[in-house]
C-alpha cells in the first residue's frame, strides 16, 4: 500500500502550481468551514507522513498560504507529528527490535547514541539532518524509546523548520493578489525573505551542534 501510494503520483499534485490553480476554491472552502477545513489538512499531512508521500515542504507551504502563519504551523506541526508517531507504532509493532540490523553500521551508530540519551539526540536529530529522515522515524522504535519522548522531541524539534515554511506560505498570497506569477522572483517578498534568514539563523546555530553529535 505504502509503495502503491508512493508510485501513485499523488506526490506530484502537491506543488505550487496546484496550489496556484485551485486558490480560489481551496481558500474559498476554508474560509466558509475553517475547522473542517484544519482537521481535513492535519489528516492529509499526517498520512502523507505516514505513507512517505513525497510533498511535505508544499504541505507546510499550503498550511501557511490557507490558514495564516501562525495556525498554519500548528497545523502542520500537529500533522507531521502525527504522521511520525504513526510510523514508529508501525514499526515497533511489525518489525520489532531485530529490524534495526536491516539498516547496517549507520543504524547501529544512531541506535547507539539514541539509547545514550534520547531527549537531547532525538531533539538534535529533528533540528538538523544528520541521518535520513526515515531512519530518524524508524530507528528509535527500535531501540526501546518510549512513544511520549519520541513524540514530544519531534513536535519540538520541527516547529523552528515548519514555522519558517509556513510563514513562506503566508507570503505566497500577496504574490497572486499582485498577479505575480509563483517564480522565484516574484515569490521573494519581504515575509519570505525574513523566513529565508529564519531558516539561515537556525542553521548556523544548528552547527556546533551537528558537529559534537557527527563525532
Amino acid at each position: 500500500m505504502i509503495l502503491g501510494l508512493r508510485f501513485s503520483g499523488l506526490g506530484g499534485l502537491l506543488s505550487l502550481e496546484t496550489l496556484r490553480t485551485h486558490r480560489a476554491e481551496l481558500t474559498g472552502w476554508v474560509g466558509g468551514n475553517l475547522p473542517l477545513a484544519a482537521l481535513g489538512f492535519v489528516l492529509a499531512y499526517a498520512a502523507a507522513v505516514a505513507f512517505s508521500v513525497p510533498g511535505a515542504v508544499i504541505l507546510t507551504l499550503t498550511g501557511g498560504f490557507l490558514f495564516g502563519a501562525l495556525l498554519g504551523t500548528l497545523l502542520s506541526v500537529v500533522g507531521a507529528t502525527c504522521g511520525a508517531v504513526l510510523v514508529f507504532l508501525f514499526a515497533r509493532a511489525i518489525f520489532g527490535e531485530a529490524a534495526l540490523e536491516r539498516f547496517g553500521e549507520r543504524g547501529r551508530s544512531l541506535a547507539e547514541g539514541i539509547r545514550r540519551n534520547a531527549w537531547s539526540y532525538l531533539l538534535v536529530l529533528r533540528l538538523v539532518p544528520l541521518f535520513p529522515f526515515f531512519l530518524v522515524n524508524l530507528v528509535p522504535a527500535f531501540v526501546g524509546v518510549r512513544l511520549p519522548v519520541y513524540a514530544l522531541t519531534t513536535l519540538f524539534g520541527i516547529l523552528p523548520g515548519t514555522a519558517v515554511f509556513s510563514l513562506s506560505g503566508a507570503g505566497l498570497g500577496s504574490v497572486l493578489d499582485s498577479g505575480g506569477e509563483l517564480e522565484l522572483r516574484s515569490i521573494l517578498t519581504p515575509q519570505i525573505i525574513g523566513a529565508l534568514l529564519g531558516l539561515a539563523a537556525l542553521s548556523l546555530a544548528a552547527i556546533p551542534l551537528k558537529n559534537r553529535f557527527a563525532r
